[in-house]
């Protein structure tokens, strides 16, 4: 077990370990047990009953929150001529082509949160799945990072649009804001999301698709929400 700071102790009391909170109760319990001296990021973690190994059970999208993440999110555009010129004056933080991409595979360079490309470019960024497949980063179709509407997708992200995804063990992974937005802006955000997760069911998932929900901030312990009880599919 790793060792526990005297900070998550304290914030442990707050917390029943056997309790299937409501969704309000539960965020307003995270904003309470943050303990952290930074503004700690909530994040959702939802256990799906779907297997991700098959095609047809992956789960994956992605949606603007109703008030953001909090976070300033630094987005890297692949494009060329005129769509460069667009990213840029959309916003984006970085704009280039095949000299963006060496940089990423010479240097290791990762100042980004989101990358954006047009179709046309997907020959030079799919040379860099291996790297920013991992890290969550490769642009999707699904996503809507890979799209020709570049001034769309950046405001999009700038407004605070989030990816959801399963990983290896068929959990998705998302914040949803900071703790300093209250219970809430957070529950407002909660729920666009968990009503994404449900219209992204797949129909080959069988029996009970929310298995589990919790929620929790950056430094704190999880809070566990029934999952019979939350969304507008249940």
């Amino acid at each position: 077990m790793p060792k526990r700071g005297k900070n998550y102790k304290e914030a442990a009391k707050l917390i029943e370990r056997d309790k299937l909170y409501e969704e309000a109760e539960a965020l307003e319990t995270v904003v309470k047990a943050a303990k952290a001296k930074f503004d700690e990021t909530v994040e959702v973690h939802v256990r799906l009953g779907v297997d991700g190994r098959h095609a047809d059970q992956q789960v994956r999208g992605a949606i603007v929150l109703p008030h953001g993440t909090g976070k300033t999110v630094k987005v890297l555009v692949f494009a060329k001529g005129p769509k460069e010129q667009e990213a840029k004056d959309a916003g984006a933080d970085y704009v280039g082509a095949e000299e963006l991409a060496q940089k990423i595979q010479s240097e290791n360079w990762f100042d980004f949160d989101v990358v954006v490309a047009t179709p046309d470019m997907m020959g030079v960024v799919g040379r860099l799945g291996k790297i920013l497949g991992p890290k969550g980063l490769m642009p999707n179709p699904k996503s809507g990072t890979v799209t020709m509407d570049i001034t769309r997708a950046l405001e999009d992200i700038k407004a605070g649009k989030v990816e959801y995804r399963l990983d290896k063990t068929n959990i998705i992974h998302t914040p949803i804001g900071k703790v300093s937005f209250g219970q809430e802006k957070l529950s407002d955000n909660f729920n666009a999301l968990i009503d994404a997760i449900i219209k992204a069911k797949p129909s080959a998932a069988k029996g009970q698709y929310l298995k589990s929900v919790t929620v929790a901030s950056t430094m704190g312990p999880g809070v566990k929400i029934n999952p019979m009880r939350v969304g507008t599919g249940n």
